[in-house]
């Protein structure tokens, strides 16, 4: 089992669990937003687990490093937490910050992060842009609003792992990047009311059942 130093603490993971799982389940918390136990291979998009380890001359994201024993990490270094205090700010920039229109309000990773890397949720300074439409209604069961979503990959992995294919994809590029249903219609109404899923795993209300 290998051991690595975190912060000057010694502690041991499992072989070949990732170091921001490692760190996660010793209480040692590194930003993310797209972090899943059970994904195999982390989408590595919301670039806030930033650390720095011993030997290499730059931060690396967390996710996408396997343990090996004798690695030196630190977490809360200046260059990092720069780092993520400006990955931040750039999703905030894209984000429609309506917080008290939210479901996710008062449950909401991002409101979370904001607090923990004392970021403004909203900054003057920067400006803000959204998509357009605000809100998407083609898939049959859900609502799904771009402007809050920060592309985590969250539901699209759960539907996925819940039905054996997902009516959940990625689409487009850049900052036209959205979540698509193709194939939604072909997805038994019932079956999505009993699981839910990924409406339950979006971290900032992005995704809202239908009613009805």
């Amino acid at each position: 089992m290998p051991t690595i130093t975190v912060n000057g603490q010694s502690i041991e993971a499992q072989s070949g669990m990732s170091l921001l799982q490692a760190c996660l389940e010793k209480g040692i918390f590194i930003p993310n937003l797209c972090y899943l136990k059970a994904m195999t291979e982390p989408p590595a998009s919301c670039r806030l687990c930033f650390v720095e380890i011993e030997g290499q001359p730059d931060p690396v994201a967390a996710c996408t490093i396997t343990v090996a024993d004798g690695l030196v990490v630190s977490t809360d270094t200046s260059a990092v937490r720069q780092l993520q205090r400006t990955a931040l700010q750039l999703l905030l920039s894209v984000h429609d910050i309506d917080c008290k229109n939210c479901p996710a309000n008062k449950q909401c990773a991002l409101q979370d992060l904001a607090k923990f890397l004392k970021v403004p949720l909203k900054n003057k300074p920067t400006e803000t842009y959204l998509r357009e439409p605000a809100i998407d209604e083609t898939h049959p069961h859900l609502t799904y609003y771009p402007n809050r979503c920060i592309l985590c990959g969250k539901c699209i992995y759960v539907c996925q792992t819940r039905h054996g294919q997902s009516s959940l994809s990625f689409a487009k590029r850049g900052f036209d990047t959205v979540i698509s249903f193709y194939g939604a219609l072909e997805i038994d109404q019932q079956a999505c009311d009993d699981c839910q899923q990924c409406a339950q795993v979006c971290p900032v209300g992005a995704l809202v059942m239908k009613s009805g």
